[in-house]
């Protein structure tokens, strides 16, 4: 899927802020191969493992969701981008996402993360093993966190 015009403009910077930040903090490539980085962001958009980001405000807001998550959390690219990040979990899940949040921010990723999310209609899944990082910006400064996992089960 490719969004048309502006839209499509900001998945391509969004994937570069996506890959580089992650490559910076874990050391690993999201998209490993010599791609260019709109051929990254289309194998970003598409690939197989959720990847989804959220900004640095302080009641954080979605701003970017590959296929996959968009798929899981049953929503389309405007809906999702847009909805605060806290709806991704149940009301008693969103402490635990807190401290998550917390404890990325001041350690720049964790790659063990374990949790309960939930979709638009309802549908609730475990992911296992996600990795969370900070992103950064061109001065290394943190513009806000993602995540990516490929293991989850429906509930």
């Amino acid at each position: 899927m490719e969004l048309p015009g502006e839209r499509n403009e900001y998945q391509v910077a969004h994937a570069g802020l996506l890959l580089s930040s992650f490559r910076a903090l874990t050391g690993r490539d999201l998209i490993p191969g010599d791609f260019e980085i709109r051929q990254k962001a289309r194998l970003l958009f598409e690939a197989p493992f959720f990847v989804a980001s959220h900004d640095g405000a302080e009641d954080p807001v979605l701003t970017y969701g590959n296929r996959t998550a968009l798929e899981l959390f049953e929503l389309p690219w405007d809906e999702f981008t847009g909805t605060p990040s806290r709806f991704t979990a149940e009301e008693p899940e969103r402490g635990e996402r807190e401290r998550l949040l917390e404890a990325v921010s001041r350690q720049g990723y964790i790659d063990d993360y374990s949790g309960i999310r939930i979709s638009k209609s309802g549908r609730r899944f475990e992911i296992r093993n996600a990795t969370v990082w900070n992103l950064l910006d061109g001065e290394g400064g943190k513009v806000g966190q993602a995540a990516t996992f490929e293991m989850w089960r429906y509930l």
